[in-house]
């Protein structure tokens, strides 16, 4: 005997705020264009969207009573990510870049590295420097965290070192942030 199947019933789409008959509170704060904006009881702004022909929206749960607002809801959303994007936008992303050493590099490799760092730190990009010990190089600490504080005092009207360098492992290291313009 074939066992029977059970209809598909598609499941409802989850959404980010809660619509018309979704909001289950006895009143809600509504708010929205062409309305008093007041405490009214759910049927009274279920019909009030229904009579503008928008949907009631939840924009804040969590406020007592919540607050609902009057509108089209996909031109909310579409306004509400058009709105995340321009801010994404506005935020500014710093990058870091690595500048490496070793206990014993020379000064014109020093020069030509802090070029690059000054060029990174007038970019707005954090610089972090670190010195690479190999093998029996790690006695030589001092010289490491030498090679690093001359490399940034060097680079100081561009940059400030946030920190004194700390040995990690087998690195020394150090950051320096761009000095802020104006």
């Amino acid at each position: 005997m074939i066992p029977k199947r059970r209809p598909f019933i598609p499941k409802k789409k989850e959404t980010e705020h809660r619509l018309n008959r979704d909001i289950r509170v006895p009143e809600v704060r509504l708010v929205g264009e062409e309305i008093e904006p007041g405490v009214y009881p759910i049927e009274e702004a279920l019909r009030l969207a229904k009579e503008q022909e928008v949907d009631l929206v939840e924009i804040s749960p969590k406020a007592v009573p919540p607050v609902c607002r009057l509108v089209d809801y996909n031109k909310f959303l579409y306004d509400k990510k058009k709105k995340d994007k321009e801010i994404k936008a506005k935020q500014k992303k710093t990058e870091v870049k690595e500048i490496r050493f070793t206990p014993n590099t020379d000064d014109h490799d020093l020069d030509f590295k802090q070029k690059h760092a000054q060029k990174f730190l007038q970019e707005g990009s954090k610089v972090k420097i670190y010195v690479q010990f190999k093998g029996r190089a790690i006695q030589f600490k001092d010289r490491g965290e030498l090679v690093l504080l001359q490399f940034a005092d060097a680079l100081k009207e561009f940059g400030a070192l946030e920190a004194m360098p700390n040995l990690e492992g087998k690195k020394m290291i150090a950051y320096i942030a761009p000095k802020k313009k104006g």
